[in-house]
């Protein structure tokens, strides 16, 4: 197979991406304190647009302005105003400017939501997250009302941005968030339907999959993000994310984007976690040196025929165009390089050999510091804390157009750490009114 990233792809729809590489869904925090898109959302995805990738997919659009994923989301949690669908197409406007693709991640946190937006998130059961700090509060488990309620959450949000410009939605089903939790029985330990079995534990994402295809139509693009799987002891494993993904084939989905891990297991940032990563049932090639996913899509290719996306890791060209002709991805997903190097994508497709790798320089301890870092605990908040800033970065690109490379992480984590508690407080001013 030979295919190159400046190749189109057509989905099972019929809709056409223009090449072969992704803006994958980063976390934006831009939002007004309404949960309305801004100038910053649409000025960063204008120059996201500009810079050549043939997708952009939205970060964390929430269903429940109850269940943020981070202070800042957008939030679509009832019929919006008038004012909310003109935001909106501001925004989808702005990201399809040069002809790309344009779809919008629609999510809710689930017990993953941080306790200074609601100390008692609703979840699959009362599992708390394992995790030290206490930022997550205690969950309570959703009752059929509560489920239904999400379901109709899923299918409303769908419907509202294809109304306003977007061109597909990706449903959020990875990286330990609600429907991702329902799949894990690790955090899924209901006794009725929706808990015990693969089959039941996958009924809340095949239904909102169902009543989303339902709403906007055969020829809108309906994609999933799956987890490869949580690396967790007792948790979704990679053959339970075959099994789902073949039921997602059947349910008519157009791409499926493989992740992996939760907060819990941050290998969607290519770290380990406080626990070590439960190892996985699959081959490992060269490639997995650099791509985090790469070889969980090449095993899950000769089980599915639906194009897959491969996102976590990706620098060097020659890794992608190996990862598109040896079948294992069918788009690949670009992520932090994108929060530096806005025309990553049009570097590529012009021939760069490879992307920079900020990971080398930016970190919270000094290279003298390593052996600080083989304790589990403090390698986690290490990489936490280089996660924020990447998210200073689009803050950057979105008010002074470029990133801020000089910014040392201790100012990303200061700055963000006051843009999310201001956010907050607005939040409860706005509400409150």
């Amino acid at each position: 197979m030979n295919i190159e990233l400046s190749d189109p792809l057509t989905l099972p729809c019929g809709v056409e991406i223009p090449n072969r590489l992704a803006k994958a869904a980063m976390t934006e925090g831009l939002a007004d304190p309404s949960g309305e898109p801004n100038r910053d959302l649409a000025r960063l995805y204008g120059i996201w647009s500009d810079g050549g990738a043939g997708l952009l997919i939205s970060g964390n659009i929430l269903i429940d302005g109850d269940h943020l994923e981070r202070p800042g989301n957008v939030i679509i949690d009832k019929e919006p105003r008038p004012e909310m669908i003109a935001a909106l197409r501001d925004w989808s406007s702005a990201a399809t400017r040069n002809g790309n693709q344009f779809w919008a991640q629609i999510s809710h946190a689930g017990r993953q939501t941080q306790k200074a937006v609601n100390p008692r998130p609703k979840a699959p059961s009362s599992v708390k997250l394992g995790l030290p700090g206490g930022q997550f509060g205690e969950p309570v488990e959703m009752t059929q009302a509560d489920i239904d309620i999400v379901i109709e959450g899923f299918v409303r949000c769908a419907r509202v941005v294809k109304s306003a410009g977007f061109t597909g939605v990706q449903v959020h089903a990875a990286h330990g968030y609600l429907i991702s939790q329902f799949l894990s029985p690790r955090s899924n330990q209901r006794n009725d339907s929706y808990g015990g079995s693969l089959e039941n534990r996958a009924s809340l994402l095949l239904e909102v999959v169902a009543q989303v295809r339902a709403e906007v139509g055969a020829e809108f693009p309906v994609a999933v993000k799956l987890n490869s799987a949580d690396f967790q002891k007792g948790g979704f494993a990679f053959e339970d994310s075959i099994r789902v993904a073949k039921w997602l084939q059947q349910a008519g989905v157009d791409l499926i984007e493989i992740s992996g891990g939760t907060y819990e297991q941050p290998k969607l940032l290519g770290v380990e976690g406080i626990e070590a990563a439960e190892p996985q049932n699959v081959a490992e090639s060269s490639l997995m040196r650099e791509a985090y996913f790469v070889d969980f899509a090449l095993a899950m290719q000769s089980e599915v025929s639906i194009p897959l996306m491969v996102t976590g890791g990706f620098r060097q060209r020659k890794v992608m165009q190996d990862a598109l002709d040896g079948g294992a991805a069918d788009i690949i997903g670009l992520g932090r390089p994108m929060c530096v190097d806005t025309d990553a994508p049009n570097q590529l497709l012009s021939g760069t050999a490879e992307l920079q790798r900020y990971e080398k320089t930016v970190q919270l301890l000094p290279n003298w510091a390593s052996f600080i870092q083989k304790v589990s605990l403090i390698r986690a908040v290490a990489s936490f804390a280089v996660q924020y800033w990447y998210y200073a970065q689009l803050l950057s690109i979105a008010r002074a157009d470029q990133a801020n490379r000089s910014l040392s992480v201790f100012s990303a984590v200061i700055i963000l750490t006051k843009h999310e508690k201001s956010w907050l407080k607005q939040r409860r001013k706005y509400l409150s009114r």
